[in-house]
């Protein structure tokens, strides 16, 4: 199975970090984010890899180059305008003939990728999000009331749980269908597009750990636990 990689984003919230530097290469450690990625997917066998890129490509590519110090194979993939999440995958149609999975190349996480795997094939998926559970402690009394504006209910200072997309996915190759040529189009608006389809789409739950480098203060929260990360 094929991996594709998601590096072309301009990391702006990342900022001032980002500002002459790609976020995939922001190091974590002594490795960059992007080759902790890399290490992962090798861990499940996972050794061909495309990595698509924009802002910044040329450091992505010097850096890591065609991956054989990692014991992976490397291709890229270059936006001349930005695609989204999703768009970029059109380019690479013809490389993308058997299911895949699609990562963002700022994601720390020790999900067992061979599991998922066998999820999404048991299942027949055309469309596989791993996602992991968050929690959120609102600081209020939460009312709610009738399109009469009459009082229902109130939950007071309530813990609330939902499930968030962790930026992994596995997908058939039919999902690249619904992706329109030479647009814009982001993750979330495929996976709609698929169910809208009557394609199979379902969700991975993983229980372990997972930090989404996007934040000033997701980055800086995962250099000081690198460690523990590493370990994990």
């Amino acid at each position: 199975m094929k991996a594709v990689i998601l590096a072309g984003g301009k990391g702006v919230r990342l900022k001032p970090y980002t500002t002459h530097f790609p976020k995939p290469l922001m190091p974590i450690g002594d490795k960059p984010i992007l080759e902790i990625v890399i290490e992962k997917l090798k861990e499940a066998d996972i050794t061909e890899i495309i990595i698509t890129t924009g802002h910044l490509s040329e450091m992505i590519h010097a850096l890591m180059g065609d991956g054989k110090k990692n014991g992976v194979n490397i291709q890229y993939s270059l936006e001349d305008k930005p695609l989204g999440t999703a768009g970029p995958l059109n380019l690479l149609k013809s490389e993308l003939v058997d299911d895949f999975f699609v990562i963002n190349g700022d994601v720390l996480c020790d999900l067992d990728f061979s599991e998922m795997i066998k999820f999404h094939n048991e299942n027949k998926n055309t469309a596989t999000i791993g996602t992991a559970e968050r929690t959120v402690f609102v600081d209020f009394g939460l009312v709610q009331l009738n399109n009469r504006n009459e009082y229902l209910d109130w939950e007071e200072k309530p813990t609330l749980k939902y499930l968030v997309s962790m930026g992994i996915y596995i997908f058939s190759p039919r999902a690249l269908n619904s992706i329109p040529k030479e647009k814009f189009f982001n993750m979330p608006d495929l996976i709609q597009m698929l169910k809208k389809n009557n394609e199979k789409v379902m969700g991975y739950i993983h229980k372990g750990y997972w930090l989404d480098i996007g934040r000033r203060e997701d980055y800086e929260n995962a250099c000081k636990n690198y460690e523990e990360i590493n370990n994990k």
